[in-house]
């Protein structure tokens, strides 16, 4: 009997033998071509580069392929530490870098970030030329001439159908302060725009807001000496070892043995450490607040002088909290009478308390009060000026500072307000450019100007450097409304974001390293940012395109005297001139090179040395009379509540110490992509998690009023019943957060919004 190929049974066994003969012999030629690999690799560094030989410079060993033949210093691009880098340098680029043991920042520590910063710079994924939309949709390549004219073009087009104010620009707390102040002008001065916002807006506008109704001036009045200086550390809402790592170490190296008092509703890492955790409520951290500082009134545990001498508002304040009885909070909160009561006499028995807050209470629908409370406790007690003390916002993004001050958005440059006639007069005289020039009003909040976009206000958006098709709160709304645009300018390092691939016009950056300026960190110190490596392909940096843009639209000569950003530097001196910030004694970028940095304020005839500087050592604040100002307002509440339908309360944060925001260049470093979950994760409660049939790593769906998530469960008892947990660096995570905002700051709030979680047979979502 024959198949119907006509091979006989007795062919087909003979095929057969002879293709297991064919694969083993295929099987030991490929054996010994691994064996002979092994032994001859002929890709990869040569066995002589990866000898290692003393590194010079005081670097001990380093394979010979990496030894330097320079070194210099910078500051990490990633969060707002500021760490100072040693960059590697041979034949002038970066082959490697190691944290500068002599800086007063970090003293030779670096976060997994920091010791990877170089390699997003050689990600695949980087824009190396201009991408413009053809009319089949797609992005193509195109050329800067032709991408200036079509930006100016369309632009010019927008503001010609629907006004000036149709076109606005959104930029970042990761660009160095001289590309901000230029993007600032340029838009303002330059282009007519009136409406411009940054992504600061989502994590410190809060914090500037609080500062500046209390004290008078956006004016945090720390040093990182600081955390070793306290004997009792206040965290609120902060999961240092995670989000700071470099600043918790600082704390390690406490000798005065602190009580470390946490206020967070999740057993964090830094909950864990403290000596102190209160699991609140969350968003129950104002009534808290107001709690302690009822208890320190009522047992006279306060500073009477420093009172009387130096704040106004006490009286109104202390009537304020007599309502926030121990009893009340701990309804409030879930924090037991007897715990609240402790934690005051700890901070009573304190000699320099210091009190610290970040996102945990910046993002929230009451964060501006709630900072305030904590400014509050810090006042009545006297725990201001003091090495060890201080009601202490720690920042953001890496120069998230150097935009509260210099972005030109919510503020005129240099801490300036648009609607003084004496400031608009001053920013003119020391830019060179017509008073008319300057708006008499401030700009829309971000949240403001997505919405003119969904009322057909905003026609034509600039987003230069960040990714809030990632970030922003309520995702799917937010990529719905950008369709809503007439043209969509990205301007970035990846050509690759979520949205940069929705642009009209998408124009290559370079990143941080591959161009220089100043940062300015949590402690108000102005760091220089050095070029070390080169951008690729046509990618040029931001302020180079400002330039071009400039150039393009018809306004260079306003901008001629900044041909390069130290230029824009000695601008921005002379316009922080009698201001809190005043730093005209910084004579150049060498200055700040060689000091390691410098923390404003620094004016003209300063000669102080000391690195580690803290303000209101006088008692003197920035308010007309001098006087720091106690504000408070009734509780607020939770925008959504969990309720029936949606019986969990979602919370957000950092997920581990190697991811940064939208992971656009954390996720290119393969080191640090071993160093955290791929799959999105929720952590919940194993109460909760029995209750709904979850089972460990099994996938969920978490689901709100806005969207659907699927997410591996991470079942931990870390997290409360009735909460979970997803950290923001997902893309997903934003998919469920209610767009809801404090109503002084503007700023979103991420950390609440109620969910839904079930178990799903999916794949998971990344």
């Amino acid at each position: 009997m024959s198949s119907s190929h006509g091979i006989t049974k007795h062919g087909i066994a003979k095929h057969c033998i002879a293709k297991d003969r064919l694969d083993n012999q295929n099987e030991h030629h490929g054996l010994c071509a691994a064996i002979g690999s092994a032994l001859h690799q002929r890709q990869g560094p040569l066995t002589e580069q990866l000898v290692r030989v003393p590194g010079n410079f005081g670097l001990g060993q380093l394979p010979r392929g990496k030894r330097p033949d320079a070194t210099t210093s910078t500051v990490c691009g990633y969060c707002s530490t500021g760490c100072a880098l040693n960059i590697h340098l041979v034949e002038g680029e970066a082959v490697n870098l190691t944290p500068a043991v002599d800086s007063p920042v970090n003293s030779g520590m670096a976060c997994p970030k920091g010791w990877e910063a170089l390699s997003p710079l050689k990600s695949p994924d980087r824009g190396i030329i201009p991408l413009s939309r053809d009319a089949h949709g797609k992005l193509v390549p195109t050329n800067w001439d032709s991408a200036m004219e079509l930006f100016c073009d369309r632009f010019k087009e927008v503001q010609r159908r629907h006004g000036e104010d149709s076109v606005a620009f959104l930029g970042t707390g990761q660009l160095p302060s001289e590309e901000i102040a230029y993007l600032g002008s340029l838009a303002k001065f330059g282009m007519g725009m009136r409406h411009g916002d940054g992504n600061t807006r989502q994590c410190m506008a809060t914090a500037a807001v609080a500062y500046k109704q209390s004290f008078g001036f956006d004016a945090p009045p720390y040093t990182y000496q600081d955390f070793e200086e306290s004997d009792v550390i206040l965290l609120v809402g902060s999961n240092l070892c995670i989000a700071h790592p470099i600043m918790w170490q600082r704390i390690c190296r406490n000798p005065h043995k602190p009580e470390i008092i946490v206020l967070d509703p999740r057993t964090t890492e830094t909950a864990v450490a403290a000596t102190q955790h209160l699991a609140l409520k969350p968003k129950s951290d104002l009534a808290l607040l107001y709690g302690l500082a009822h208890i320190l009134i009522a047992e006279e545990w306060i500073d009477t002088e420093f009172i009387r001498d130096h704040t106004d508002g006490y009286d109104d304040f202390a009537r304020h909290v007599e309502s926030y009885t121990p009893e009340r909070v701990e309804q409030e909160s879930d924090i037991l009478k007897e715990r609240l009561h402790y934690v005051a006499r700890t901070i009573h028995q304190g000699k320099r308390v210091s009190f610290w807050w970040t996102m945990g209470v910046n993002q929230s629908h009451q964060g501006v009060r709630t900072a305030q409370a904590i400014i509050n406790l810090a006042l009545i007690t006297g725990n201001l000026g003091r090495p060890g003390t201080g009601a202490n916002s720690i920042t953001g993004q890496c120069n998230a500072m150097g935009s509260r001050l210099f972005s030109n958005t919510t503020n005129l440059l240099g801490g300036h307000d648009f609607k003084n006639p004496d400031h608009r007069r001053k920013v003119a005289g020391v830019l060179g450019i017509e008073e008319t020039l300057i708006p008499t009003k401030e700009s829309w909040p971000y949240d403001r100007i997505v919405e003119g976009i969904l009322r057909d206000e905003i026609k034509g958006l600039w987003v230069v450097c960040t990714n809030p098709c990632h970030s922003w709160i309520n995702q799917n709304t937010f990529q719905e409304i950008l369709e809503r645009l007439d043209f969509l300018v990205v301007q970035d390092m990846y050509h690759s974001t979520e949205t940069a691939q929705q642009a009209d016009l998408y124009l290559p950056a370079a990143g941080w390293g591959e161009k220089e300026g100043t940062f300015i960190n949590s402690e108000r110190r102005i760091g220089l940012v050095k070029k070390v490596a080169k951008a690729p392909g046509q990618a040029l940096s931001d302020f180079s395109i400002f330039r071009l843009v400039a150039h393009h639209w018809g306004c260079e000569e306003m901008f001629a005297n900044w041909q390069q950003p130290e230029d824009v530097f000695q601008s921005l001196k002379e316009l922080t001139r009698g201001q809190p910030c005043d730093i005209t004694g910084i004579d150049d970028y060498q200055m700040l090179d060689e000091r390691g940095g410098i923390q404003w304020p620094f004016p003209e005839g300063c000669e102080e040395n000391d690195p580690q500087r803290r303000l209101f050592r006088d008692g003197q604040f920035f308010h007309p009379e001098g006087r720091a100002r106690l504000l408070f307002e009734d509780l607020r509440e939770m925008p959504e509540p969990p309720n029936k339908r949606y019986p969990y309360l979602l919370l957000t944060g950092r997920g581990s110490a190697s991811q940064w925001h939208t992971q656009s260049r954390t996720a290119k470093s393969s080191v640090l992509r071993r160093l955290y979950p791929q799959e999105t994760y929720v952590e919940i409660n194993p109460k909760d998690a029995r209750s709904e049939g979850i089972r460990p790593n099994s996938m969920v769906t978490v689901e709100s009023q806005r969207g659907s998530v699927l997410a591996k469960a991470f079942i931990t008892p870390t997290i409360q019943p009735g909460q979970v947990f997803i950290p923001m660096h997902y893309a997903a995570t934003n998919q469920l957060t209610l767009a809801h905002f404090d109503p002084y700051s503007r700023q979103p709030s991420y950390k609440s919004c109620a969910v839904r979680i079930s178990p799903s047979s999916l794949s998971p979502t990344l």
